[in-house]
């Protein structure tokens, strides 16, 4: 028989771990026929993840512990106090984080103020000690580790305490450390140095997993680099809930006013060091003294007034969904050549959605040196239907774009060439239509969550 304070704690459904680590949300206790078949019990490891009534952050381990918990798993999401797309500490006492199908153990961060420098680095050094704490005390309560790397370290905590305990370890590979820095920072020597702790830990990392799930085939492939023992892998996109995406554009597409004409070239994403937005905003430009300059010569030839040429080329406008360090910087750069771009900022994932939808063109933009594959975004712009320029370059994802047929590639950082493919979409309405079509078929067939991430779940069995 429960006692008063068992209700009260269940009611609640929160608890302190020792020493304040880690607070943990319950769900509701398992059925009498759970307990009997003895669910596998999964820890789900990640740093970044939106969660309750957050509107900022990635979805991709939440709606895969309610997959794992849909198909009879029992799952701890274990996560930060600290949200790092707030960039502020959670209320982990709140009722959003409670009554779900799977439960949340909140590790103590100190967090950090910017996506790079040494204050990230040390949060989640102390993250890292505190997850090793958590599973040490609770040693026997798991029959498979999965988690995302990087971080690096916190992914090396994870992989060790699997091996320690004699349980399988899945690594979710969703960026290269410290590849990925080194577009940051590549001073020889000095950055060898100064990455050799990244390297360590992924290398570790890699040589410990008895499974690998990436987010492209690059991703998934680059343990093999650190280990000679084979090992199961599959690729699996970030992707989307397409039925998410297209509620959002549906109740949210009357608030997009778009002026007759127009066709609206869409970034959506981080305003920071791999996203190349200044190239879309010079390419925009460049598109508008253009059509401004060919306006002037058909007044003259025409002898018609100035606006009524104008219209006979369709006016560019760049639209940017998205905030980070650079957007003070690049709007300054779009009113300095004067450019028809709008920054509408961080917009929540039914809005984003809706502007995607409402757009003729969207743009993967990203500088030449980006280590990225296939980015998170990359599934909500092919929800839109809509035709995709591809200024990244990974090989993988260029030999996609290509492949399906769904946009066309452009040299990165290339002003002019961004513009010509920009002129050359806008001006030709049935090849952004059949371009469009396929972005759509690739979403549902590839990027849709609640299908392509029944792969990981087949995963996990063949390791259980």
């Amino acid at each position: 028989m429960e006692t008063n304070s068992q209700k009260k704690d269940a009611a609640n459904n929160v608890v302190n771990e020792a020493s304040g680590n880690a607070r943990e949300a319950f769900s509701r206790p398992l059925r009498p026929a759970e307990r009997d078949r003895k669910p596998k019990r999964i820890a789900v490891v990640t740093m970044g993840v939106k969660l309750g009534d957050e509107t900022r952050g990635y979805t991709r381990f939440r709606f895969l512990s309610e997959l794992l918990a849909r198909e009879g798993f029992s799952v701890n999401l274990i996560t930060s106090t600290f949200q790092h797309w707030e960039k502020a500490q959670r209320d982990c006492s709140k009722a959003c984080y409670q009554g779900l199908p799977y439960r949340i153990v909140f590790i103590e961060e100190p967090g950090y103020t910017r996506n790079l420098d040494l204050g990230r680095i040390r949060s989640h050094h102390v993250a890292a000690k505190n997850l090793r704490e958590h599973f040490a005390r609770n040693a026997g309560a798991y029959d498979l580790v999965y988690a995302e790397i990087p971080p690096n370290d916190v992914a090396r905590v994870c992989a060790e305490a699997a091996e320690a305990q004699g349980i399988p370890f899945v690594a979710d590979i969703n960026d290269l450390w410290p590849e990925a820095m080194r577009m940051v920072v590549d001073i020889p020597v000095v950055s060898d140095v100064a990455f050799y702790p990244f390297a360590r830990d992924a290398k570790r990392v890699y040589q410990l997993l008895a499974g690998a799930v990436g987010t492209s085939d690059e991703y998934a492939a680059r343990p093999a680099a650190d280990r000679e023992k084979p090992y199961p892998h599959v690729t699996v996109y970030v992707g989307n809930d397409l039925a998410a995406f297209d509620a959002g554009a549906r109740e949210h597409a009357g608030e997009v006013e778009k002026p007759q004409g127009e066709i609206w070239v869409t970034y959506a994403g981080t305003l920071g060091a791999s996203y190349d937005v200044a190239t879309l905003v010079r390419a925009a430009a460049l598109l508008e003294q253009e059509r401004l300059a060919k306006a002037v010569d058909l007044a003259g030839d025409a002898g018609c007034d100035r606006a009524a040429a104008a219209s006979a080329a369709p006016p560019v406008r760049v639209k940017v969904l998205g905030d980070g360090p650079d957007r003070e910087k690049l709007e300054a750069l779009a009113r300095e050549l004067n450019a028809p771009a709008d920054f509408l900022g961080y917009q929540d994932y039914g809005h984003m959605a809706a502007y995607l939808c409402a757009s003729d063109i969207v743009v993967n933009s990203l500088v030449k040196s980006a280590a990225q594959s296939i980015v998170t975004k990359i599934g909500d712009y092919l929800a839109s239907g809509k035709p995709m320029i591809n200024t990244g370059s990974s090989p993988e994802f260029r030999a996609k774009v290509a492949a399906d047929g769904f946009g066309a590639n452009v040299q990165a950082e290339d002003p002019r060439a961004l513009a010509d493919e920009i002129a050359a979409l806008a001006g030709h309405a049935s090849r952004r239509k059949i371009m469009g079509a396929k972005a759509r078929a690739v979403a549902e067939r590839e990027f849709d969550q609640p299908r392509s991430y029944r792969e990981i779940v087949d995963l996990l069995r063949t390791l259980l």
